[in-house]
């Protein structure tokens, strides 16, 4: 007989915990998402377009290649910098932010869009990376989504790519 009472009674001691409430809708324990706060953005939730580019025509000029994303989900967070690295055969090589660049956090709604740029210096023969690709991926985002890179070789300056990556820029 008192075997039974003990469960039963820690099952009515676990009831009336998990019906206490804080008055404002929560649980009464642990931590609540803040209202309003949303998930992080992923590539695979926005669609992604590349250019028109401003290609550097000759050797030493600078070129810039728009990457506008456009959010196909529910409103999404970004919080930082895009990472960028151009791919070319057997190698890689990271592009670091503009000196300028902000990462700070913002919301893209649904149906909105944010772009950011790559500007590079185009560069020729030795001392340049011939780059294939450019693969790009979103803060804190463990994928990550490529494109051809047709805009001619980048210029190497110590071995790294004279190029920059712009922070988020609000679209219209």
């Amino acid at each position: 007989m008192r075997a039974t009472a003990v469960p039963l009674a820690a099952l009515a001691l676990a009831l009336l915990l998990t019906s206490c409430s804080d008055g404002d809708g929560g649980d009464g324990g642990g931590e609540k998402q803040s209202e309003g706060a949303t998930a992080a953005c992923a590539i695979g939730d926005v669609g992604v377009e590349v250019g028109p580019a401003n290609n550097a025509p000759a050797p030493g000029d600078t070129g810039n290649v728009p990457v506008t994303l456009t959010n196909n989900t529910a409103d999404c967070t970004l919080d930082g910098l895009p990472s960028v690295t151009l791919q070319a055969e057997g190698t890689s090589a990271e592009v670091p932010p503009d000196a300028a660049a902000t990462g700070e956090k913002r919301t893209l709604a649904e149906g909105g869009t944010v772009s950011f740029t790559i500007t590079y210096v185009r560069g020729e023969g030795e001392g340049s990376l011939t780059a294939q690709t450019a693969e790009f991926a979103l803060p804190g985002a463990d994928t990550t989504e490529s494109f051809p890179w047709s805009y001619g070789d980048v210029a190497l300056k110590d071995g790294k790519p004279e190029a920059s990556v712009s922070g988020f820029q609000q679209g219209d």
